[in-house]
Protein backbone atom coordinates (compact mmCIF):
# COMPACT_ATOMS: atom_id res chain seq x y z
CA UNK A 1 0.00 0.00 0.00
CA UNK A 2 2.81 2.39 0.90
CA UNK A 3 4.56 1.60 -2.39
CA UNK A 4 1.36 2.35 -4.31
CA UNK A 5 0.92 5.68 -2.51
CA UNK A 6 4.55 6.57 -3.16
CA UNK A 7 4.20 5.76 -6.86
CA UNK A 8 1.01 7.83 -7.10
CA UNK A 9 2.67 10.81 -5.40
CA UNK A 10 5.68 10.61 -7.72
CA UNK A 11 3.36 10.45 -10.73
CA UNK A 12 1.52 13.53 -9.48
CA UNK A 13 4.78 15.43 -9.05
CA UNK A 14 5.87 14.37 -12.52
CA UNK A 15 2.66 15.66 -14.10
CA UNK A 16 2.94 18.94 -12.20
CA UNK A 17 6.53 19.41 -13.33
CA UNK A 18 5.59 18.60 -16.91
CA UNK A 19 2.76 21.16 -16.89
CA UNK A 20 4.64 24.05 -15.30
CA UNK A 21 3.18 27.41 -16.28
CA UNK A 22 3.60 31.08 -15.46
CA UNK A 23 1.64 34.29 -15.99
CA UNK A 24 3.25 37.75 -16.00
CA UNK A 25 1.38 41.02 -15.53
CA UNK A 26 3.12 44.03 -17.10
CA UNK A 27 2.46 47.59 -18.16
CA UNK A 28 3.69 51.07 -18.96
CA UNK A 29 2.43 54.51 -17.95
CA UNK A 30 3.45 57.55 -19.99
CA UNK A 31 2.36 61.11 -19.25
CA UNK A 32 3.61 64.63 -19.83
CA UNK A 33 2.95 68.20 -20.90
CA UNK A 34 3.03 69.31 -24.52
CA UNK A 35 3.40 72.76 -26.07
CA UNK A 36 2.66 73.24 -29.77
CA UNK A 37 2.71 76.24 -32.08
CA UNK A 38 0.89 76.09 -35.40
CA UNK A 39 -2.10 74.25 -33.94
CA UNK A 40 -5.10 74.71 -36.26
CA UNK A 41 -8.07 76.98 -35.56
CA UNK A 42 -11.21 77.14 -37.68
CA UNK A 43 -14.49 78.72 -38.60
CA UNK A 44 -17.60 77.28 -40.20
CA UNK A 45 -17.72 73.48 -40.55
CA UNK A 46 -14.42 73.19 -38.70
CA UNK A 47 -12.29 74.03 -41.74
CA UNK A 48 -8.83 75.23 -40.72
CA UNK A 49 -8.54 78.98 -41.19
CA UNK A 50 -5.65 79.91 -38.92
CA UNK A 51 -3.29 78.71 -36.23
CA UNK A 52 -2.60 79.25 -32.56
CA UNK A 53 -0.36 78.07 -29.72
CA UNK A 54 -1.53 75.59 -27.11
CA UNK A 55 -0.55 73.63 -24.02
CA UNK A 56 -2.14 70.30 -23.22
CA UNK A 57 -1.66 67.28 -20.99
CA UNK A 58 -0.75 64.21 -23.01
CA UNK A 59 -0.49 60.48 -22.53
CA UNK A 60 1.62 58.31 -24.80
CA UNK A 61 3.77 60.93 -26.54
CA UNK A 62 6.97 59.01 -25.79
CA UNK A 63 5.35 55.57 -25.79
CA UNK A 64 1.86 54.11 -25.58
CA UNK A 65 0.46 53.68 -22.09
CA UNK A 66 -0.54 50.03 -21.86
CA UNK A 67 -1.12 47.06 -19.61
CA UNK A 68 -1.24 43.38 -20.30
CA UNK A 69 -0.49 39.84 -19.28
CA UNK A 70 1.36 37.02 -20.94
CA UNK A 71 1.79 33.42 -20.04
CA UNK A 72 3.55 30.22 -20.96
CA UNK A 73 2.88 26.55 -20.22
CA UNK A 74 5.50 23.86 -20.74
CA UNK A 75 3.98 21.10 -22.89
CA UNK A 76 7.11 18.95 -22.97
CA UNK A 77 9.28 18.00 -25.91
CA UNK A 78 10.50 21.60 -26.23
CA UNK A 79 6.96 22.86 -26.93
CA UNK A 80 5.18 25.61 -25.01
CA UNK A 81 1.69 27.02 -25.12
CA UNK A 82 1.83 30.84 -25.03
CA UNK A 83 -0.65 33.67 -24.81
CA UNK A 84 -0.60 37.48 -24.61
CA UNK A 85 -3.32 40.02 -23.84
CA UNK A 86 -2.51 43.75 -24.08
CA UNK A 87 -4.55 46.94 -24.20
CA UNK A 88 -3.79 50.66 -24.32
CA UNK A 89 -5.19 53.46 -22.15
CA UNK A 90 -4.85 57.17 -21.50
CA UNK A 91 -2.84 57.91 -18.35
CA UNK A 92 -4.22 61.45 -18.11
CA UNK A 93 -7.89 60.42 -18.12
CA UNK A 94 -7.85 56.73 -17.28
CA UNK A 95 -9.91 56.01 -20.40
CA UNK A 96 -9.34 52.69 -22.11
CA UNK A 97 -9.28 51.85 -25.81
CA UNK A 98 -12.23 52.67 -28.02
CA UNK A 99 -13.60 50.49 -30.81
CA UNK A 100 -10.60 48.17 -30.67
CA UNK A 101 -11.87 46.46 -27.53
CA UNK A 102 -10.30 45.84 -24.13
CA UNK A 103 -7.22 44.12 -25.59
CA UNK A 104 -6.83 46.32 -28.65
CA UNK A 105 -3.11 45.69 -29.15
CA UNK A 106 -2.61 41.97 -28.48
CA UNK A 107 -4.93 39.00 -27.95
CA UNK A 108 -3.02 35.92 -29.10
CA UNK A 109 -2.63 32.25 -28.29
CA UNK A 110 -0.20 29.82 -29.89
CA UNK A 111 2.62 27.31 -29.73
CA UNK A 112 6.32 28.11 -29.32
CA UNK A 113 9.38 25.96 -29.79
CA UNK A 114 12.97 27.19 -29.42
CA UNK A 115 14.08 25.11 -32.40
CA UNK A 116 11.15 25.63 -34.79
CA UNK A 117 9.79 29.07 -33.89
CA UNK A 118 6.48 30.52 -32.70
CA UNK A 119 3.00 30.28 -34.29
CA UNK A 120 0.28 32.65 -33.03
CA UNK A 121 -3.42 33.19 -33.72
CA UNK A 122 -5.39 36.35 -32.85
CA UNK A 123 -4.96 40.12 -32.80
CA UNK A 124 -1.51 41.70 -33.00
CA UNK A 125 0.28 44.89 -33.79
CA UNK A 126 0.53 44.80 -37.57
CA UNK A 127 3.87 43.85 -39.06
CA UNK A 128 4.46 47.42 -40.32
CA UNK A 129 5.36 48.22 -36.70
CA UNK A 130 8.64 46.49 -37.57
CA UNK A 131 10.08 49.92 -38.39
CA UNK A 132 10.09 50.59 -34.60
CA UNK A 133 13.56 49.08 -34.12
CA UNK A 134 14.96 51.39 -36.82
CA UNK A 135 13.36 54.67 -35.72
CA UNK A 136 15.67 56.85 -33.59
CA UNK A 137 12.66 57.97 -31.53
CA UNK A 138 11.08 54.52 -31.37
CA UNK A 139 7.89 55.65 -33.10
CA UNK A 140 7.15 58.32 -30.54
CA UNK A 141 4.24 60.63 -31.44
CA UNK A 142 6.58 62.88 -33.45
CA UNK A 143 8.59 60.50 -35.61
CA UNK A 144 8.34 58.04 -38.52
CA UNK A 145 4.58 57.48 -38.23
CA UNK A 146 3.81 61.21 -38.40
CA UNK A 147 4.63 61.80 -42.07
CA UNK A 148 2.80 58.66 -43.22
CA UNK A 149 -0.24 59.58 -41.11
CA UNK A 150 -0.06 56.52 -38.85
CA UNK A 151 0.54 53.94 -41.61
CA UNK A 152 3.43 52.49 -39.58
CA UNK A 153 1.59 51.53 -36.39
CA UNK A 154 -1.85 49.90 -36.90
CA UNK A 155 -3.19 46.78 -35.20
CA UNK A 156 -4.54 43.78 -37.10
CA UNK A 157 -7.20 41.17 -36.28
CA UNK A 158 -7.79 37.62 -37.57
CA UNK A 159 -4.05 36.98 -37.71
CA UNK A 160 -1.92 33.92 -38.23
CA UNK A 161 1.74 34.75 -37.60
CA UNK A 162 5.09 32.97 -37.47
CA UNK A 163 8.39 34.08 -35.91
CA UNK A 164 11.41 31.94 -36.75
CA UNK A 165 14.36 31.32 -34.46
CA UNK A 166 17.59 33.12 -35.29
CA UNK A 167 19.82 31.09 -37.64
CA UNK A 168 23.31 32.35 -38.55
CA UNK A 169 22.20 35.89 -37.71
CA UNK A 170 18.99 35.74 -39.79
CA UNK A 171 15.40 35.58 -38.58
CA UNK A 172 12.06 35.70 -40.40
CA UNK A 173 8.66 37.02 -39.32
CA UNK A 174 5.41 36.78 -41.25
CA UNK A 175 1.74 37.72 -40.73
CA UNK A 176 -1.45 36.88 -42.60
CA UNK A 177 -4.80 38.38 -41.58
CA UNK A 178 -8.08 37.15 -43.05
CA UNK A 179 -10.78 39.60 -44.09
CA UNK A 180 -13.49 37.17 -42.88
CA UNK A 181 -15.58 38.32 -45.86
CA UNK A 182 -16.99 36.20 -48.70
CA UNK A 183 -14.52 38.04 -50.95
CA UNK A 184 -10.96 37.13 -50.03
CA UNK A 185 -9.64 40.73 -49.98
CA UNK A 186 -12.80 42.29 -48.49
CA UNK A 187 -16.12 43.46 -49.89
CA UNK A 188 -17.63 45.85 -47.37
CA UNK A 189 -19.24 43.22 -45.15
CA UNK A 190 -16.50 43.11 -42.51
CA UNK A 191 -14.46 45.70 -40.62
CA UNK A 192 -11.07 44.68 -42.02
CA UNK A 193 -9.71 43.83 -45.45
CA UNK A 194 -7.04 41.23 -46.02
CA UNK A 195 -3.68 42.16 -44.50
CA UNK A 196 -0.33 40.42 -44.86
CA UNK A 197 3.39 40.99 -44.61
CA UNK A 198 6.84 39.51 -44.16
CA UNK A 199 10.16 40.74 -42.86
CA UNK A 200 13.66 39.33 -42.74
CA UNK A 201 16.36 40.64 -40.39
CA UNK A 202 20.10 40.07 -40.22
CA UNK A 203 21.81 40.94 -36.94
CA UNK A 204 25.56 41.13 -36.32
CA UNK A 205 27.62 42.67 -33.55
CA UNK A 206 28.26 45.92 -35.46
CA UNK A 207 25.08 46.31 -37.51
CA UNK A 208 21.53 45.14 -38.21
CA UNK A 209 19.59 45.17 -41.50
CA UNK A 210 15.87 44.59 -42.04
CA UNK A 211 13.73 44.34 -45.16
CA UNK A 212 9.94 44.46 -44.85
CA UNK A 213 6.96 44.16 -47.19
CA UNK A 214 3.30 44.44 -46.22
CA UNK A 215 -0.10 45.31 -47.61
CA UNK A 216 -3.38 46.49 -46.09
CA UNK A 217 -6.55 46.11 -48.19
CA UNK A 218 -9.53 48.47 -48.06
CA UNK A 219 -12.35 46.56 -46.31
CA UNK A 220 -14.93 48.34 -48.51
CA UNK A 221 -13.71 46.79 -51.75
CA UNK A 222 -10.48 44.88 -51.14
CA UNK A 223 -8.45 47.37 -53.19
CA UNK A 224 -5.31 49.42 -52.52
CA UNK A 225 -6.78 52.91 -52.54
CA UNK A 226 -4.87 55.18 -50.14
CA UNK A 227 -1.10 55.37 -49.47
CA UNK A 228 -1.76 56.33 -45.83
CA UNK A 229 -4.26 53.58 -45.07
CA UNK A 230 -4.76 50.92 -47.76
CA UNK A 231 -1.56 50.27 -49.67
CA UNK A 232 1.53 48.16 -50.19
CA UNK A 233 4.54 49.19 -48.16
CA UNK A 234 8.24 48.49 -48.65
CA UNK A 235 10.96 49.21 -46.10
CA UNK A 236 14.72 48.76 -45.91
CA UNK A 237 16.47 49.84 -42.73
CA UNK A 238 19.87 49.67 -41.07
CA UNK A 239 21.21 50.09 -37.54
CA UNK A 240 24.94 50.60 -36.96
CA UNK A 241 26.38 50.14 -33.47
CA UNK A 242 29.53 52.16 -32.71
CA UNK A 243 30.21 52.03 -29.00
CA UNK A 244 28.15 54.75 -27.34
CA UNK A 245 26.57 55.70 -30.69
CA UNK A 246 23.81 54.09 -32.73
CA UNK A 247 23.26 55.29 -36.30
CA UNK A 248 19.97 54.55 -38.07
CA UNK A 249 18.75 55.02 -41.64
CA UNK A 250 15.58 53.87 -43.45
CA UNK A 251 13.94 54.07 -46.86
CA UNK A 252 10.22 53.40 -46.99
CA UNK A 253 7.69 53.49 -49.85
CA UNK A 254 3.91 53.20 -49.94
CA UNK A 255 2.07 52.30 -53.16
CA UNK A 256 -1.59 52.01 -54.17
CA UNK A 257 -3.14 50.50 -57.28
CA UNK A 258 -2.65 53.95 -58.85
CA UNK A 259 -4.72 55.98 -61.29
CA UNK A 260 -8.48 56.19 -60.81
CA UNK A 261 -8.40 53.38 -58.27
CA UNK A 262 -6.89 55.68 -55.66
CA UNK A 263 -9.48 57.51 -53.57
CA UNK A 264 -7.32 59.00 -50.83
CA UNK A 265 -8.34 62.33 -49.34
CA UNK A 266 -5.06 63.87 -50.51
CA UNK A 267 -5.32 62.54 -54.07
CA UNK A 268 -1.86 60.97 -53.78
CA UNK A 269 -1.28 57.41 -54.91
CA UNK A 270 2.23 56.91 -53.55
CA UNK A 271 4.66 58.25 -50.97
CA UNK A 272 8.40 57.88 -50.44
CA UNK A 273 9.89 58.38 -47.01
CA UNK A 274 13.46 58.51 -45.73
CA UNK A 275 14.85 59.18 -42.30
CA UNK A 276 18.10 59.04 -40.40
CA UNK A 277 19.27 59.70 -36.91
CA UNK A 278 21.83 59.14 -34.19
CA UNK A 279 21.54 58.14 -30.54
CA UNK A 280 24.37 58.95 -28.15
CA UNK A 281 24.33 56.98 -24.89
CA UNK A 282 26.27 59.66 -23.06
CA UNK A 283 26.11 57.85 -19.71
CA UNK A 284 24.43 54.62 -18.58
CA UNK A 285 21.45 56.77 -17.56
CA UNK A 286 21.36 59.55 -20.17
CA UNK A 287 20.77 59.34 -23.94
CA UNK A 288 20.61 62.14 -26.51
CA UNK A 289 18.82 61.65 -29.86
CA UNK A 290 18.68 63.64 -33.11
CA UNK A 291 16.79 62.71 -36.28
CA UNK A 292 15.41 64.00 -39.59
CA UNK A 293 12.31 62.51 -41.27
CA UNK A 294 11.26 63.29 -44.86
CA UNK A 295 8.23 62.34 -46.97
CA UNK A 296 7.29 63.11 -50.56
CA UNK A 297 3.79 62.42 -51.93
CA UNK A 298 2.95 62.37 -55.65
CA UNK A 299 0.09 64.09 -57.51
CA UNK A 300 0.46 67.39 -55.70
CA UNK A 301 0.64 65.91 -52.22
CA UNK A 302 3.83 67.84 -51.58
CA UNK A 303 6.58 67.01 -49.12
CA UNK A 304 7.34 67.51 -45.47
CA UNK A 305 10.30 67.30 -43.10
CA UNK A 306 10.47 66.77 -39.36
CA UNK A 307 13.62 67.97 -37.58
CA UNK A 308 13.82 66.78 -34.00
CA UNK A 309 16.11 66.39 -31.00
CA UNK A 310 15.43 64.88 -27.61
CA UNK A 311 16.57 62.41 -25.03
CA UNK A 312 15.89 60.36 -21.93
CA UNK A 313 17.27 60.17 -18.41
CA UNK A 314 16.73 56.95 -16.48
CA UNK A 315 15.94 57.51 -12.82
CA UNK A 316 15.92 53.72 -12.38
CA UNK A 317 15.58 50.57 -14.47
CA UNK A 318 11.82 51.17 -14.69
CA UNK A 319 11.39 54.96 -14.66
CA UNK A 320 12.67 57.57 -17.08
CA UNK A 321 12.25 61.25 -17.87
CA UNK A 322 11.90 62.18 -21.53
CA UNK A 323 11.90 65.32 -23.67
CA UNK A 324 11.48 65.99 -27.38
CA UNK A 325 11.69 69.21 -29.40
CA UNK A 326 10.47 69.03 -33.00
CA UNK A 327 9.33 71.08 -35.96
CA UNK A 328 7.63 70.01 -39.19
CA UNK A 329 8.16 72.07 -42.36
CA UNK A 330 5.76 71.66 -45.28
CA UNK A 331 6.02 72.47 -48.96
CA UNK A 332 3.35 74.72 -50.51
CA UNK A 333 0.73 71.97 -50.99
CA UNK A 334 1.49 69.79 -47.95
CA UNK A 335 -0.04 70.01 -44.48
CA UNK A 336 1.64 67.27 -42.45
CA UNK A 337 1.45 67.69 -38.69
CA UNK A 338 3.79 66.64 -35.90
CA UNK A 339 1.31 64.02 -34.81
CA UNK A 340 0.24 61.10 -37.00
CA UNK A 341 -2.92 62.85 -38.14
CA UNK A 342 -5.40 61.70 -40.77
CA UNK A 343 -5.31 63.58 -44.08
CA UNK A 344 -7.52 66.64 -44.39
CA UNK A 345 -7.74 70.34 -43.57
CA UNK A 346 -10.28 70.41 -40.74
CA UNK A 347 -9.43 71.36 -37.18
CA UNK A 348 -10.29 67.83 -36.05
CA UNK A 349 -7.37 66.42 -38.06
CA UNK A 350 -4.97 68.72 -36.14
CA UNK A 351 -3.03 69.47 -39.33
CA UNK A 352 -1.61 72.94 -40.02
CA UNK A 353 -2.60 75.01 -43.05
CA UNK A 354 -0.96 73.87 -46.33
CA UNK A 355 2.57 75.22 -46.55
CA UNK A 356 2.65 76.10 -42.83
CA UNK A 357 4.77 74.59 -40.09
CA UNK A 358 4.17 73.18 -36.62
CA UNK A 359 6.65 73.17 -33.75
CA UNK A 360 6.43 71.62 -30.33
CA UNK A 361 8.07 70.56 -27.08
CA UNK A 362 7.04 67.57 -25.00
CA UNK A 363 8.39 66.64 -21.56
CA UNK A 364 7.17 63.72 -19.51
CA UNK A 365 7.76 60.72 -17.32
CA UNK A 366 7.39 57.03 -18.11
CA UNK A 367 7.22 54.08 -15.72
CA UNK A 368 7.18 50.40 -16.65
CA UNK A 369 6.23 47.48 -14.45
Amino acid sequence: MKKALLAASLLTVGVAAHAQSSVTLYGRLDAGIEYMSGAPTGGANGVTTGSANRFRAESGDWGTSLWGMKGVEDLGGGNKAVFQLEGSFNTMTGAGPGGGGLFNRWATVGIANDQFGTFLLGRELFISNGVWDFDPFGQSNWSSASLVRGRNWPQSSNNVSYQSPKIAGFDFYGQYALSNATSWNGNGTTAQGREAGAQITYTASLFQIRGLYDEIRNPANGALTDPYNFSREYMLGANVFLGQFKLQAVYQASRTSGGAAATSVSGSTSTDQEWGGVTWQATPAAALIAAVYHVNANKGGGNGNIYTIGGTYNLSKRTLLDIQIATVRNSKTANYGLNANAAGDTVSTDNPLPGHSQSGVYAGIQHSF
